[in-house]
């Protein structure tokens, strides 16, 4: 029909409601993941196998969950909105809140997590993107390491850096190669793994003192030989 005055004509933006449509599922997953690690809470810790469902469970959920907001943040930088604010943040806090959310998964996965931070050190970031990026980042680091997994966070050359080493089998040449390629050029063909990479350059970047702009870094070899994650924040 065409538009007419009586009748205009409605032009639906998709992409609004799939952001409104991910960002309500976002919240659901929100609170089902509650509503797991509550039922964790009161599984008998002898019943092995009931405990590796509920883990096996909470991280799907929780991958879910981490892609969901990856991609409505991502449709927020289409629209030039990407929410940073940048306040003081004690990053052995923050780190302690990532390894609580990642509680089940490491049980399940009997892997050792040591965290190297000084109490005292903190820095100007926006503390719920960066919490999301290390989040990530131990998670993957969880799912393919072995036995051992070191987080540490210290200043070097101005920047803070946070470090995340396990003791997998490192990372594949594409992911390696992508982590270098201009944000421009960037294609998310990979995947999830694409995204993940994507997202974290993305939230680094978002970082900027002066003409310094965040960024991350991937390595293998390290402490453990196996993935390096940096991301360095001015």
């Amino acid at each position: 029909m065409p538009e007419t005055p009586e009748h205009p004509t409605h032009h639906i933006d998709f992409s609004s409601v799939l952001a409104a449509a991910v960002h309500d599922m976002k919240n659901s997953l929100s609170l089902l993941i509650q509503s797991i690690e509550q039922l964790s809470e009161v599984i008998d810790a002898a019943d092995n196998q009931a405990n590796a469902q509920v883990a096996s469970v909470h991280y799907e959920a929780t991958r879910l969950n981490t892609s969901l907001v990856q991609l409505l943040s991502l449709y927020r930088t289409q629209l030039d909105t990407l929410p940073v604010t940048v306040e003081q943040c004690f990053i052995a806090d923050l780190l302690e809140d990532v390894m609580g959310a990642v509680r089940l998964y490491k049980q399940h996965k009997n892997v050792s997590v040591s965290v190297q931070c000084d109490d005292d050190l903190s820095w100007y970031l926006d503390s719920e993107l960066v919490y999301m990026l290390i989040n990530d980042a131990i998670i993957n680091a969880l799912r393919y390491g072995k036995q051992h997994i070191q987080v540490s966070a210290f200043v070097e050359h101005d920047e803070l850096v946070i470090k995340v080493e396990d003791d997998g089998e490192g990372y594949p040449l594409h992911m390696l190669k992508q982590s270098q390629t201009r944000m421009a050029e960037f294609t998310l063909s990979q995947g999830r793994t694409g995204l993940g990479i994507f997202f974290a350059r993305l939230i680094a970047s978002a970082h900027t003192r002066g003409q310094k702009k965040g960024r991350i870094i991937l390595s293998n070899g390290g402490l453990y030989s196996g993935s390096v994650f940096e991301v360095k924040i001015p």
